[in-house]
C-alpha cells in the first residue's frame, strides 16, 4: 500500500516517523547535558541537537524522496548518518487515510520541504523545554499544504514522552484534539525575546484579555489549535518559512489561517526569500480580515520596509 500511495501521503507518513526520531535525538542531547551552544546571531542560538536532529531528519527524507527539494535551517547537512538516525519506516496510520483529489497527483518537483529540526532553541537552552517542537512543513508549488509538529517533551498521560501533530489541507488534523478558545475574551499569544516598537503598537491596537509570550511558532500554533488564544501576533521580521510552513499548514487544516501582518500568505517555493518580512498573523475561529485591519495601517506598511 505505501509503494502506491500518492506522493504527498508518502511524505507525510515518512515525515511523522521522522519527526518522531528527530524527536528522540532533541532529548538524548538534553540528558547527556552537553548542549554545544553557538550563536548564529541575536537571539539565535544553535545545539547540537539541532544539528544531530536536522541530520536525521533531512537524511531520512532525501533517501527515501531523492528528486524533492528540501531546505533545513541549519544549512547544507552531511547525508551520511548513522543507521540509527535513518528513518526508513513510514506512519501506517496515516497511511490509511484517503488522500484529498487536489494532491493525488503532485510530483516529486512540485514539492518544497521546510524544516526546522529544532523551534524554540532559545527556549531549549533555558529550560523551557515544553515550547520545542520539531516542524516538517510540506509545500506543494507555492503553497504550505501538509505540516508535521513534533513535541519532543510533551508528557502523555501514561508518562510518555512526545506527541505528533500532523495537517494536511483537504484531509484535516490528527494527534490532538481540538479546543475552541474561550468565548468573550480576546487572547493573544506573541513572541517572548523578539519584540520592538512596532511590534507592541500592532499588541496594543487588540482589546485583548491577556497575552501569552511564548517560544517558538510551532508552539504558538499549538496554543490556538487548544484553545488557549484566539490569535498570534508577531508585527516583525523575525521568522522564516522554515518556522511557519508547517504550523501554517497544520492551523489551515484546521480551519484557521496564517498570514502576514497584511493577511497576505506567503509563498514557499524553492527560491524564496528565506525571512518572512511582513511578519505574521494566524487565528482560529476569528474573521481574519477584521483582525488585520485592526493593525494600523502604519504598523502594517512600516513592518517590512526595506
Amino acid at each position: 500500500m505505501a509503494a502506491t500511495a500518492p506522493v504527498i501521503m508518502r511524505v507525510m507518513a515518512s515525515s511523522i516517523s521522522t519527526a518522531k526520531r528527530a524527536g528522540g535525538i532533541i532529548r538524548d542531547v538534553l540528558k547527556k547535558g552537553d548542549l554545544g551552544i553557538v550563536d548564529k546571531g541575536k537571539n539565535d542560538p544553535q545545539t547540537e541537537a539541532d544539528r544531530s536532529a536536522q541530520r536525521c531528519i533531512i537524511a531520512s527524507l532525501a533517501k527515501k524522496f531523492p528528486t524533492v527539494k528540501i531546505i533545513g535551517e541549519e544549512g547544507g547537512s552531511d547525508l551520511n548518518v548513522c543507521d540509527d538516525w535513518l528513518v526508513t519506516e513510514l506512519d501506517e496510520g496515516f497511511l490509511q487515510q484517503s488522500c484529498p483529489a487536489e494532491w493525488k497527483d503532485a510530483k516529486p518537483e512540485d514539492f518544497v520541504i521546510w524544516v526546522d529540526p529544532l523551534d524554540g532553541t532559545a527556549e531549549y537552552t533555558q529550560g523551557h523545554v515544553e515550547h520545542v517542537t520539531v516542524l516538517i512543513g510540506i509545500a506543494v508549488k507555492d503553497a504550505a499544504v501538509g505540516g508535521i509538529i513534533h513535541q519532543p517533551f510533551y508528557k502523555q498521560p501514561d508518562g510518555e514522552l512526545g506527541r505528533t501533530i500532523w495537517g494536511l489541507k483537504g484531509l484535516g488534523t490528527g494527534g490532538f484534539t481540538a479546543v475552541p478558545a474561550p468565548p468573550g475574551q480576546f487572547i493573544i499569544t506573541t513572541t517572548r525575546s523578539h519584540s520592538n516598537a512596532l511590534h507592541q503598537q500592532a499588541l496594543n491596537a487588540f482589546a485583548s484579555t491577556e497575552v501569552l509570550k511564548v517560544g517558538g511558532a510551532g508552539f504558538k500554533v499549538l496554543q490556538l489549535l487548544e484553545g488557549k488564544a484566539h490569535a498570534y501576533v508577531f508585527a516583525t521580521p523575525g521568522c522564516k518559512k522554515w518556522d511557519t510552513c508547517a504550523p501554517e499548514a497544520v492551523l489551515e487544516a484546521q480551519g484557521g489561517t496564517l498570514t502576514n501582518i497584511n493577511g497576505e500568505h506567503y509563498a514557499y517555493h524553492a527560491d524564496v526569500e528565506h525571512v518572512n518580512r511582513q511578519g505574521v498573523l494566524a487565528s482560529l475561529g476569528q474573521n481574519h480580515a477584521e483582525l488585520v485591519e485592526k493593525i494600523p495601517a502604519e504598523v502594517r506598511a512600516a513592518v517590512g520596509a526595506k
